[in-house]
């Protein structure tokens, strides 16, 4: 069951790939930090001793970036943005966010890494991630809102929101049963 629900979820998360138009690469810090994947994961080792169920909270949070793939959902509201964290279908999802990121490893880069991680530190696949996208200097509420699935809404608004995003009834049901399957995962603790 464990290897079924981890092979739904990298096909489900490799579906995303083609949403961001952002040039990534598997080499992209290899001179510039060439330790970030594993400064990364050597968080993520320790901190999972002690919560092993954030790493579905990582993986939803990352869920939630990926349609735009640039970190906008880690911003924090300023004078001129109010942040995606505050949006109707994020606000009860997305927790654990970062203050401040080195200036040379992107917050959308170091979210992906995480994701990717946290599915293989808890038993899951491996897969090599490409690097190298931009974090946003704004967030959209309003684009969140609009184009988030919330947690309350229908199929046929689901399955709406996902073909918007260039994603198919396949992508949805996978999604949709392993965040399900998480959710009731973690209630169970």
């Amino acid at each position: 069951m464990a290897n079924s629900m981890s092979f739904l979820l990298l096909l489900s998360l490799l579906a995303f790939a083609p949403l961001c138009l952002c040039n990534p690469n598997l080499q992209f810090y290899n001179n510039s930090c060439p330790q970030a994947q594993l400064i990364v994961k050597s968080i993520l080792t320790s901190y999972f001793v002690f919560h092993p169920g954030y790493a579905a909270q990582i993986l939803s949070l990352h869920f939630h970036d990926y349609f735009g793939c640039d970190g906008s959902v880690l911003l924090d509201s300023s004078e001129s943005i109010v942040n995606e964290k505050e949006s109707n279908n994020d606000r009860d999802s997305l927790r654990g966010f970062i203050r401040e990121c080195p200036s040379t490893v992107s917050c959308a880069d170091i979210l992906t890494i995480a994701a990717s991680d946290s599915v293989v530190l808890t038993g899951g696949p491996s897969w090599l991630v490409s690097l190298g996208r931009r974090d946003s200097r704004d967030a959209s509420i309003s684009g969140s809102n609009n184009n988030i699935p919330a947690s309350n809404c229908t199929f046929q608004i689901l399955q709406t929101k996902f073909e918007q995003q260039g994603l198919n009834i396949t992508d949805l049901v996978a999604l949709s049963g392993i965040l399900l399957k998480l959710c009731l995962c973690l209630e169970s603790f």
